[in-house]
């Protein structure tokens, strides 16, 4: 697998902050040198063509390089105290799913693990692992981190949460978010094209892109759908998510 990111520079995501994660410095992510799984199994409550009948097979990580103020997934991405674990242990969780029937592989917020994962799924698929890896991600990733996942992730589920840099400063802490968002929504259907689906309606390649509906239009929904048709594709897999709530620091 070619890597094109670095622990010891970090540039997983857009930061790119540079922090020494192989020394266990920790980035703006508060993730360091080791894995932190913050729980696993099998998930009925992603799109049909993923969880299927059976479940996919969800790792959720703790922490993320994004700050959303509104995250339902606080109490992992920004909050958890998890231990962390092993190269070796996480490649014995996937392989376990597998055990499990899922039918796939799904990385919650993997970006700031970049580096580790491609370490994980070397180990596992050695060892046997050979269901479709899905990347599944806020979207705010380097370009370096999609190359480095070229040829490994089968399917990218990706949000698209603003059509405007200023919200997305404001309630996700993520400045450049719309221009690199963009771009990388561009790489990963380069690397993986429309979404591809077996018989029983399983996905096995291909890109979801995923527009959380904010209040007061506040993702820019309209503006990132325009987007999409123009740059990139009419057919391509959109999931509209209408379940936001307020939560978390939202009512600040």
């Amino acid at each position: 697998m070619k890597k094109t990111i670095s622990l010891n520079t970090c540039n997983f995501c857009y930061r790119k902050c540079g922090k020494d994660r192989k020394s266990d410095q920790l980035g703006f992510c508060n993730a360091g040198k080791d894995l932190t799984v913050y729980s696993y199994g099998l998930h009925h409550g992603e799109e049909p063509p993923i969880s299927g009948k059976l479940g996919s097979g969800t790792v959720f990580f703790a922490h993320c390089c994004m700050k959303c103020v509104y995250c339902q997934n606080y109490k992992f991405s920004q909050l958890s105290d998890k231990e962390e674990i092993s190269i070796q242990q996480f490649a014995k969780i996937l392989l376990k799913l597998q055990a499990m029937h899922s039918h796939n592989i799904n990385l919650v917020s993997p970006t700031h693990y970049a580096s580790q994962i491609l370490d994980g799924l070397e180990i596992a698929k050695k060892e046997g692992l050979n269901i479709p890896i899905v990347f599944n991600t806020g979207g705010y990733d380097s370009e370096e981190t999609i190359e480095a996942f070229k040829n490994v992730a089968d399917v990218y589920i990706v949000d698209m949460k603003y059509s405007n840099n200023e919200y997305a400063e404001k309630f996700s802490y993520s400045p450049g978010y719309v221009e690199i968002n963009r771009r990388i929504v561009k790489q990963m259907y380069e690397n993986v094209g429309q979404l591809q689906l077996d018989n029983n309606g399983i996905a096995t390649k291909g890109v979801i892109i995923r527009c959380l509906l904010l209040p007061n239009d506040i993702s820019g929904t309209c503006q990132t759908l325009e987007w999409i048709e123009q740059n990139i594709s009419d057919k391509v897999h959109i999931s509209l998510m209408s379940q936001y709530y307020p939560i978390y620091k939202a009512k600040e």
